[in-house]
């Protein structure tokens, strides 16, 4: 037969006074990860797990809270030795009292907690995508970028509205120097859980356009520490590696360094920062084309100086050489230019002689008196050459001339036909 049954109850009444005294089960540090942490009326809620470390599947769960006797000081020591609050997705190692409530069940009740084991999970984490990015070997593509000569047209990565917006804007507009800059900006989310996916795409709308650009700025004014954990984000840190335009990073933390900070161009710790980084690039540029627009100066000056000197010299020789060449030309006038004269009109006479008996010649050959010659006659009516017969009429009177003797009249007593 069957002990008698006890309520549920009665049995997690039994549960808690046997945890009670258990004295293994109070006060024990344990290590853990965080999940669904929040806060409400000063109590710090959350669950702890452990995951596999090859799988990641979950190997243990607990709901476990820090009450806010404790909280105020665990929070604040925790801050300040990590520079982030108490969040979701952290390694930590935590004093615990094991509780079971008859309503509630099990829960660890956290008593202490050592920052210690947070910071160097954080930078163990770090260091494993740096190590990653240097792997895939885009760790240094970024930071070795060439930057333009002057860099005036800035993609900005930032929230519109937001105070570290305006601030490098105003700053950057409003320079000394009125060096003009174009800057476009496109709108993301810098803090809270949609941090990293919000960049990202921001970076690829700019890298639709990036030929509009010289430079990308990611910037946010302060906002809470806890939010660098989204820039320690392998996803992210890639994307700004590999990007092909010098990536400027001011996202408003003065003590921490996340893995963007690394593999950007440039980073510095505030939107004015980052303004002051580029009028700094932009005076540069200035700087040099002054200079560079003295030395031409001074070259010309010194070039123009030394023609004009020269010019001078020439002027003082022009009228000698002038001279010279007109006593010279006097000289060589008086035995040459007459002998020259009398062979070229000789050279011309001769010419002119070749030319007329050639012209003789040809009239001679075109003469009537050359035709008669060969055996030819000519006969004329009215004083015309006739060269048509029928052209003739009866009692017209024809004279026909030949080579020599006298000319036959004659007359015509019928027609032609």
């Amino acid at each position: 037969m069957t002990d008698s049954p006890i309520s549920l109850y009665e049995l997690n009444r039994r549960i808690t006074n046997a945890i009670a005294v258990a004295r293994d089960l109070q006060g024990v540090w344990i290590t853990a990860e965080t999940s669904d942490v929040r806060t409400s009326g000063g109590h710090c809620y959350m669950e702890l797990l452990q995951k596999d470390e090859k799988t990641g599947a979950p190997l243990a769960k607990c709901r476990a809270a820090i009450w806010a006797s404790a909280f105020a000081r665990l929070g604040a020591m925790f801050y300040a030795a990590t520079g982030t609050r108490l969040r979701s997705d952290m390694k930590i190692m935590a004093r615990v009292n094991v509780g079971f409530h008859a309503v509630y069940g099990l829960s660890l009740i956290i008593t202490d907690i050592n920052p210690d084991y947070t910071v160097g999970d954080l930078a163990r984490r770090r260091n494993e995508i740096i190590r990653r990015l240097q792997a895939e070997g885009v760790f240094d593509l970024n930071r070795t970028l060439q930057w333009p000569a002057v860099p005036a047209r800035v993609a900005v990565v930032s929230a519109r509205g937001a105070a570290g917006y305006g601030d490098f804007v105003k700053h950057l507009h409003g320079n000394p120097a009125r060096l003009r800059f174009a800057t476009t900006l496109f709108e993301a989310t810098l803090q809270g859980e949609r941090t990293v996916p919000s960049v990202i795409a921001a970076l690829e709308a700019v890298m639709e356009r990036v030929d509009d650009f010289d430079c990308v700025v990611i910037i946010r004014g302060g906002g809470a520490v806890s939010d660098l954990a989204s820039f320690d984000d392998y996803s992210l840190a890639f994307h700004v590696a590999q990007f092909p335009l010098p990536v400027i990073v001011g996202i408003g933390h003065e003590r921490d360094i996340t893995v963007l900070d690394y593999v950007a161009n440039t980073h510095v710790k505030t939107p004015t920062a980052a303004a002051e980084a580029l009028i700094a690039r932009a005076n540069a540029a200035y700087e040099r084309l002054k200079t560079l627009g003295n030395e031409i100066l001074q070259t010309v000056s010194a070039r123009v100086a030394g023609q004009r000197q020269q010019l001078a010299y020439y002027q003082g020789l022009l009228p000698a050489l002038a001279r010279n060449v007109l006593e010279s030309n006097k000289r060589r006038i008086g035995p040459e230019i007459p002998a020259a004269i009398a062979s070229a009109v000789r050279s011309h006479l001769a010419r002119s002689r070749d030319r007329l008996d050639s012209l003789g010649l040809l009239l001679d050959t075109l003469a009537p008196e050359a035709t008669l010659r060969r055996g030819y006659s000519i006969t004329r009516a009215a004083g015309r050459a006739v060269t048509d017969s029928s052209s003739l009429r009866p009692g017209d009177t024809i004279t026909t001339t030949f080579a020599s003797g006298p000319d036959i009249i004659s007359t015509i007593t019928q027609s032609i036909e």
